[in-house]
């Protein structure tokens, strides 16, 4: 019974704006299949979740901003997940890049990734290459909406990995990028929070299931 909406925000050349009739159907640009899904909420991405959780059995759930980290680091430690250039990010990747500066409207003075990916906006799962844990896309693509609360700062976090369910909920946490956005807000350790009720055609999520 959740309804995802029937307005997103677009990028329209110069700006953003709220595109009536602009849904994860009907993003504003072409999607198959095998591509994330964007122009969801923080309440889309938990709907999502607990209707999974209900038509499997299982439990599903969104993850914690800690859990996001350690599966995007993979244990690695460097600025980005595939080293230090953020140039380097065509083979890892779907983010700004020269192809989304010659084919995204308005584009031209981006500031975009040195290598060309070939796609514009997202791009179908698993055509860059996984991390360390045989995850994919966890950097680019469509923004994911996290559990938590957003905070300034991470001092005080939960230190079991779990969601940090206090501070600003009028703000939630996304992680990882999208193929919109420059290379510095792909680093790993990038946060940034944003209005839960808002849908913008590069923010999606994913989910986790929590073992039985």
């Amino acid at each position: 019974g959740h309804d995802a909406g029937n307005s997103c925000w677009n990028w329209n050349g110069s700006k953003w704006e709220e595109k009536s009739g602009s849904n994860w159907r009907n993003p504003g640009f072409a999607q198959g299949d095998d591509h994330p899904v964007v122009c969801m909420n923080w309440e889309d991405a938990k709907a999502y979740a607990n209707w999974l959780s209900r038509k499997t059995g299982k439990s599903y759930r969104m993850l914690s901003e800690s859990e996001y980290e350690y599966a995007a680091r993979a244990r690695g430690q460097s600025t980005w997940i595939w080293g230090e250039d953020g140039n380097a990010s065509c083979q890892y990747g779907n983010i700004a890049d020269q192809t989304a500066r010659s084919d995204v409207t308005g584009a031209s003075n981006w500031t975009v990734a040195q290598c060309r990916d070939g796609y514009a906006y997202t791009s179908p799962i698993k055509r860059f290459k996984a991390n360390g844990f045989g995850l994919y896309d966890m950097t680019g693509n469509a923004w994911s909406w996290l559990e938590d609360c957003y905070s300034d700062s991470y001092s005080g976090a939960p230190s079991n990995g779990s969601a940090w369910k206090s501070g600003d909920c009028s703000q939630r946490v996304l992680r990882g990028g999208s193929w919109i956005y420059s290379p510095q807000l792909a680093r790993v350790a990038y946060r940034n929070g944003f209005n839960p009720a808002n849908r913008n055609y590069d923010l999606g999520f994913r989910i986790a299931r929590t073992k039985d």
